[in-house]
């Protein structure tokens, strides 16, 4: 989603599901996050109700368009990643994640909170999605190391690396207009925590 601040004068609107999050941002900001309804945001967007609920499950669902688009395809990263080191490739699956991410398209949600009245939604639907990446990434690092999933040691290393991840991803919407590419940040954050986490994602060699 983009930060409805800096949106480019004369950027051409891609999709319903994009229209409908400028339409909230804005709505957000004038009338906050608890006065606004989606039949205002399904109105400000030129779409129905309808069309509303074909592409978001409720108004949380608004903050985190982009990063959904963009974490789409983390899966198929890491399955193309085999013959790596396990922790080497959730690091390599998520940069490459930032740098394809679109530079124009920063969260609105972490920018703008405050402005918008955000709160404990906001919360509940980054956790959602914090919760269901580590599964993600856990799930690849027991299967690529030959271990089980539900491992410790896995899920330790998987929310470390996600940890670093949503650090740099925050770190980078909140940056400002001088912020440096999202792939770099996450490059820079997730490095030494890859670093010291290469041998945790290891196979047990106890009898």
């Amino acid at each position: 989603m983009s930060d409805p601040s800096r949106r480019p004068i004369g950027r051409p609107r891609r999709s319903s599901a994009e229209m409908l999050a400028d339409a909230a941002a804005e709505l957000f900001l004038e009338n906050g996050w608890s006065g606004t309804t989606v039949d205002q945001i399904a109105q400000r967007a030129g779409v129905s109700r309808g069309t509303f609920f074909n592409y978001f499950d409720s108004k949380a669902d608004l903050f985190w368009l982009d990063l959904d688009v963009s974490l789409a395809g983390l899966g198929e990263l890491l399955r193309a990643s085999s013959g790596s080191p396990p922790v080497r490739s959730v690091e390599a699956a998520l940069v490459a994640v930032g740098r394809a991410h679109d530079p124009a398209r920063v969260p609105w949600a972490l920018t703008q909170s405050e402005a918008m009245g955000l709160g404990d939604e906001l919360v509940a639907s980054a956790a959602v999605r914090v919760v269901r990446l580590q599964s993600v990434v856990a799930a690849h690092l027991a299967e690529a190391s030959g271990g089980r999933r539900g491992e410790l040691g896995h899920e330790a290393a998987a929310a470390a690396l996600v940890a670093a991840a949503v650090a740099a991803i925050t770190h980078w919407a909140r940056s400002g207009v001088g912020r440096r590419p999202l792939g770099d940040v996450m490059a820079d954050a997730m490095g030494p925590v890859a670093d010291g986490l290469d041998a945790v994602a290891r196979p047990s060699t106890a009898s």
